[in-house]
């Protein structure tokens, strides 16, 4: 479902005489369908660079990256768009929404983007949300105005709402308290259990050994000139 083969990512410091960086080369891994793969490496190694590239933030300097049958690497960006809307989820650590739209609306969007009827999307929606123990006398209000941890919240229970065939977790389960915890580890299962291919940066070692099939250690892929 998630393939990556020789794929090299480099940056450009145009302000400091266009010097190009290599940090990333030869990066190759697959992903089955219900499996997920974590990624491991010291800090600054290049995991989430490598999960930027595969969800077509950075564009790969070479190589395929494939998503079901799109090779992000070379997919234009109506592509990339669509394949963010139906195929391929991403769970970051922050929260990025429009202000002033309601947390129920936030969290039901992606349903809605592939075709999902309101109330059946808000009702999805809910659900995660009072199993992420968002208070429902807050679910009308913009998630901008919450804490720290309730945002966390509510952007898992938005990557969870589409039933994606492939997911980028990023910290998902990071400054969660237990029970949180539980509730997110128990959808990353979900999602495993309906073949989901999934790809996770886990520093919590419990929740890395509970739910990752596998791991790649992602300083393999370190250009030999900047190891």
């Amino acid at each position: 479902m998630i393939e990556l083969q020789n794929v090299s990512k480099s940056f450009t410091l145009h302000n400091q005489g266009a010097a190009v960086i290599p940090v990333m080369e030869g990066a190759t891994l697959k992903v089955e369908p219900g499996e997920c793969i974590g990624l491991t490496g010291a800090s600054g190694a290049g995991k989430s660079t490598l999960m930027r590239v595969v969800y077509g933030n950075y564009l790969a300097a070479s190589g395929r990256i494939m998503v079901g049958d799109v090779d992000v690497a070379q997919a234009t960006p109506r592509d990339i768009l669509a394949l963010r809307r139906e195929t391929l989820g991403y769970v970051s650590q922050f929260l990025r929404v429009v202000p002033r739209v309601p947390t129920l609306d936030v969290v039901a969007e992606p349903l809605l983007a592939v075709g999902v009827e309101q109330d059946a999307a808000r009702d999805r929606a809910a659900t995660l949300l009072a199993g992420l123990n968002i208070p429902e006398r807050l679910w009308q209000l913009s998630p901008t105005t919450f804490s720290g941890g309730e945002q966390q919240r509510v952007n898992i229970a938005r990557g969870f709402a589409h039933s994606y065939p492939a997911l980028l977790l990023d910290e998902p389960t990071a400054s969660l308290d237990a029970k949180n915890r539980a509730t997110v580890l128990g959808l990353i299962a979900q999602a495993k259990a309906r073949g989901a291919a999934i790809i996770g940066i886990f520093h919590d070692e419990s929740a890395r050994a509970q739910v990752c099939d596998r791991f790649v250690d992602v300083s393999t892929f370190t250009p030999r000139a900047v190891a």
